[in-house]
This record gives structure tokens, C-alpha cells and sequence, in this order.
């Protein structure tokens, strides 16, 4: 970019902090209030944004409402998670039945739990099923029952893929803090050869990826690598693990139904606790056999909160009475249509945008890089000036959106309220033209 244009930018930017800084002063000294009890100010890592986050007050409806009182259209419904957005009465009603019924912590096996299980073992073509209380877990879980099952050790992820906590992959390499630091092999996403050769490599029990990759400008996969995955994993007695963590809210049977695979294991979280922690793996009833505790081989897999009555009435209540299947088929075409104006909007600029359904990302390309030459996080260095602005002037036109770009929907959002954001990306576009233009 010449140099002429990162000065307009940098100014661009530095103006746009300002404005920010003044309009959240509130949020401001909270967060520094908030330094004398967390290390940063902070508890989730996702969250933290220079100059300092946004603190917000309430939720309701697809609407935030931060301390500084600001009212923005809620575009990360929690990293996906918040489907239902933040006070569904379905979801109410489920709720306060718990509290007033049945009970927080009942200690024990229910019938709710078993009415949960089958719905999603319906839904996902699930053979068995386990909960768990996050997508971390339930993909640590899942690694542990295909390392019992194949009597082997390492595992084929994809760069930048993330699978939790502590299963992150960027740069090619293992996150500083994940576990089993020694046992990963990272190829690049929709490279079929070096996956095909990763995974008939020696020692490898799994193969674990994500249809979309949700924090790599949510790319997907290409039907061919998807297939060719599993037929590799298949011949060479690897478990295929897809997480879906994110993507089973793509479609009615998530992105795996969509696309007519089978994986032998699928991970869950987000959403599916109706707004509350939850996590859960399942597939193939014999390697799901690794957590049956009347069997002499089972690995213990315990929990307090797995079978809480919260998620299990709440997440239920979710997928039976309001994410059914054609609400969730229905949803996913809102999406795509969403997504297809905002590509059109963009063309022909450094700006983009890619997803499924109802999750998608925005990116700033940095270079001269042709769009369908990019088919994994690796083809392209991103411009963090730009997505930085961008950030800082969506929040300006009330949206609230992730900093790195992951966008998702909220059921009742209005449609009106997607055209508006789909108006206040061309209003950036067009004031930044001389700059994004290629």
C-alpha cells in the first residue's frame, strides 16, 4: 500500500480512537478499575481491545446496551453462541421452570438429560452422545476417545484452526499454551496432498478440523477436502473429528448434513445450551463405547455441570420449540442472502467477506492477492489498520461486531437492521475507496 494511503489510514484511525475514547468514558474506568482485580482487566482474552473494551450493561432481544449507554445491533451474538439472542421468551420460560421446579444442582441423573440426548443424536446423526460443558472440553474428550480407540497418539489439525482454550493452531505451529505440545502435525486448510500425507503418516489416531474454519475469516472447505479427508481417514484407520462447534447452526443438521458427510466423531457447544455453557461430543457407538462406564476399558469423564438442569431443559427447549429444522433451513438462507449483498457491495475492494449461513467474517486484504486464489487463512497477510477502523466506525453506526471480523446472527434481528449494516459497509467503502480500491 503507498505510503500515502497508510498515512490516511494511521490518521484515519487515530481520529477514530479519540472519538472512541470520549464516547465510552464510562467503560473506560471501568476497565481500570477492573486492572486492580484481573491480570489486563480481564477474564477472556477475546474480549480485551486497545485502547480498552467496551463495558456493557444489558442485553435484550438482539439488542446491547453498554455503560456508557449506547444501543448497538448485536452482530457477535457471543461468538455465535447467542442465537436466541438475549432474552427469547422460550427460553425464559425453561429457565425460570428450573428455578421454580426442579432445582440447580440435583446431583443426580434425569429424564431431561435423556430427552436432550435424543434430540441431538436426531438432529446430528449421532449414534451416542456425551455433554460436556464447552467446546474445549468436548474436543479434548473426543482426542482422548480416539486415542484409546486406535492405540496411537498424534494429531492432523490445520493451521489456524482453533478447537478451544487450549487447542489453538496459527502460524503452523501449536498455541503457547495448548496441550500435548509434541503430538500435533499442522497442515495447511484445503490442502488436500498434505493432508492425505499427514494423515497416513505413523502414529496418528485423529484427524481433527472444522468445515469453516471460525477464526481463520471463516474459509470453508472444499467439498473435495472434505471427502477426501474422511476417505483417507477411513483406509487408514484414522478417527475423523469435525467440530462443530460453531457450524452445527449452519443448517438443521449443521455443516455436516449439508454437505453429506460422516465424520466418526462431531463436537458441539455454543448455542446448543440455549445461551448457557455447554458442551458435547458424539458419533460411532463404539468409539463413544470409551466412556461407558460398565465396560472394564472405559476412561472416567466426569463433570459436575454436564448434566445440569439449566442447559438440558434450556437446550432442549432451544432446539424443539425454536431452532427447528426448517426455522434453522430458513435461517440459513437469510444468511447466505446477507452475505451475497455484503460480497457484491465489496467488489473489486481490499475489503471481503466469507461464512456460511449465518456466520461470516470480514478481511482486509493486504496486498495484491486475487480473491479466488485465497482458500486458506495462509494465502493472504491482512491490513490490521484497516479492520482496526473498520471496527471503530461499525461500533460509530451502532453495530457490535467482533474485533477480528467474525460476524453471526441473532435469530430476531430485523432485516431492516442487516440492510443497515449492509448501507453503513458501502458508506466505508466509499469513504475509504481511494485506499480499499485495488
Amino acid at each position: 500500500m503507498p505510503s500515502s494511503s497508510s498515512q490516511k489510514i494511521s490518521q484515519a484511525l487515530e481520529e477514530a480512537k479519540a472519538r472512541y475514547i470520549t464516547r465510552n468514558a464510562k467503560s473506560k474506568t471501568l476497565h481500570e478499575e477492573a486492572t486492580k482485580s484481573f491480570p489486563g482487566g480481564n477474564t477472556r482474552t477475546v474480549l480485551h481491545t486497545d485502547p480498552f473494551p467496551i463495558s456493557m450493561k444489558s442485553g435484550k432481544g438482539y439488542q446491547l446496551t453498554s455503560e456508557d449507554g449506547h444501543v448497538y445491533t448485536d452482530l457477535t451474538a457471543e461468538f455465535t453462541a447467542a442465537l436466541y439472542g438475549h432474552s427469547n421468551p422460550m427460553i425464559l420460560d425453561a429457565v425460570n421452570n428450573v428455578l421454580n421446579n426442579v432445582g440447580l444442582n440435583v446431583g443426580a441423573t434425569t429424564p431431561q438429560e435423556q430427552l436432550f440426548a435424543r434430540e441431538l443424536c436426531q438432529r446430528f446423526d449421532l449414534e451416542r452422545v456425551r455433554f460436556t460443558n464447552s467446546g474445549t472440553e468436548a474436543n479434548l474428550h473426543a482426542l482422548a476417545a480416539a486415542r484409546l480407540f486406535t492405540k496411537k497418539r498424534k494429531v492432523v489439525v490445520f493451521n489456524r484452526g482453533y478447537h478451544g482454550g487450549v487447542l489453538g493452531f496459527k502460524g503452523g505451529m501449536p498455541a503457547p499454551n495448548n496441550v500435548d505440545p509434541d503430538d500435533w502435525i499442522v497442515v495447511k486448510y484445503n490442502d488436500l496432498d498434505a493432508a492425505v500425507k499427514a494423515i497416513q503418516s505413523e502414529g496418528v489416531a485423529a484427524v481433527l478440523m472444522e468445515g469453516m474454519q471460525g477464526n481463520g475469516s471463516c474459509l470453508t472447505a472444499s467439498p473435495e477436502f472434505l471427502t477426501g479427508i474422511q476417505d483417507t481417514a477411513a483406509k487408514a484407520g484414522v478417527v475423523f473429528i469435525l467440530d462443530e462447534v460453531m457450524t452445527s447452526r449452519i443448517s438443521a443438521s449443521g455443516l455436516a448434513g449439508m454437505r453429506g458427510i460422516k465424520p466418526d466423531l462431531k463436537t458441539f457447544g455454543k448455542y446448543l445450551g440455549g445461551g448457557l455453557a455447554f458442551g458435547g461430543l458424539g458419533g460411532r457407538a463404539d468409539i463413544m463405547a470409551a466412556f461407558d462406564p460398565r465396560l472394564a476399558t472405559s476412561i472416567p469423564h466426569s463433570g459436575t455441570f454436564n448434566n445440569n438442569t439449566l442447559v438440558t431443559h434450556a437446550g432442549y427447549a432451544g432446539l424443539t420449540k425454536i431452532y427447528t429444522p426448517d426455522v434453522a433451513d430458513k435461517f440459513f438462507k437469510t444468511g447466505e442472502l446477507f452475505i451475497t449483498k455484503l460480497q457484491e457491495t465489496v467488489e473489486g475492494t481490499r475489503l471481503g467477506f466469507s461464512g456460511l449461513g449465518s456466520i461470516l467474517s470480514s478481511r482486509f486484504i493486504d496486498g495484491d492477492v486475487e480473491l479466488k486464489d485465497i482458500t486458506s487463512a495462509d494465502d493472504f497477510t491482512e491490513n490490521e489498520a484497516l479492520k482496526d477502523l473498520f471496527w471503530f466506525e461499525m461500533l460509530e453506526q451502532g453495530f457490535w461486531v467482533t474485533r477480528r471480523g467474525l460476524i453471526a446472527l441473532i435469530l430476531e434481528t430485523p432485516q431492516s437492521e442487516l440492510d443497515r449494516f449492509v448501507d453503513a459497509v458501502q458508506a466505508f467503502v466509499s469513504k475509504y475507496s481511494d485506499v480499499l480500491v485495488f
